[in-house]
């Protein structure tokens, strides 16, 4: 049996390519209907500014649909994470290695809300990952915006697996060494349980490369509040995709 929870919908200030709703973002809000660590299951790119019916089952997994179109999937995910984290990296090393890297010469997305390069700030998250001495680990300073944060100046669950969300598909791709004409799209997420940070902490975003097989890539990423202590985890699945292809035609997950 299933049942219609509240509408979802993603304003345009959340996107990812242009059209489309930002996969971290998406995800996050999804996740939002359901307690405890969730993986997200993208299936369609995401509208923007239009409303999402969300159908929930009793076992707590749900679809979110755009008329006919099943645009997610989502399900609990108990026992994540079950993997230890690379690093130690300092904020000192992040700001160094801020915006260094093949995908900062011509980003696919320059106006994506988490990595976006021309993305005012307190708009955009600007996430800006470089390769750091560790091996195959990319890193990024993150001070929170209070545009993001709640009543209280705690930062919304939603705006932590955005931040989760491009470290992630960089640390993939440039790992991957992926060409010009190719481009990637977020298929899936697993994340959570969140810890979220107050509006102004010096936050640590880390992101590595996990694998590939074909044109899926994986990845993991994490959010470090300023004490060093994890507050996120997320494992990312990738889809490559040709550039120029308009990203509402592209796939998700399968």
């Amino acid at each position: 049996m299933s049942d219609k929870t509240p509408d979802l919908l993603i304003s345009s200030r959340f996107c990812g390519p242009p059209d489309s709703g930002h996969g971290g973002y998406v995800s996050g809000a999804i996740a939002g209907y359901i307690d405890g660590p969730v993986t997200v299951t993208l299936r369609r790119p995401p509208p923007l500014a239009t409303p999402m019916a969300v159908e929930q089952d009793d076992d707590g997994s749900l679809r979110v649909r755009h008329g006919r179109t099943l645009i997610a999937e989502a399900a609990p995910s108990p026992g994540f994470p079950a993997t230890r984290m690379p690093g130690p990296v300092s904020l000192a090393e992040a700001r160094a290695v801020a915006g260094r890297g093949r995908y900062f010469e011509d980003p696919v997305y320059p106006g994506c809300f988490g990595c976006g390069m021309s993305r005012a700030p307190g708009d955009g998250l600007r996430i800006f990952p470089g390769a750091v001495t560790s091996p195959g680990l990319w890193a990024a300073p993150w001070t929170p915006d209070a545009s993001v944060s709640d009543a209280h100046g705690m930062v919304w669950p939603e705006a932590i697996w955005a931040a989760l969300d491009c470290p992630s598909g960089i640390a993939a791709a440039e790992a991957a060494s992926l060409d010009h004409d190719t481009a990637i799209l977020l298929g899936q997420m697993t994340a959570g349980p969140v810890v979220p940070p107050a509006a102004g902490d010096p936050c640590l975003v880390i992101a590595w490369p996990a694998g590939r097989d074909g044109r899926k890539l994986t990845a993991g990423s994490a959010v470090l509040g300023p004490d060093g202590k994890v507050l996120a985890a997320a494992s990312t699945l990738w889809l490559t995709v040709p550039r120029q292809v308009p990203v509402a035609a592209a796939g998700a997950a399968s």
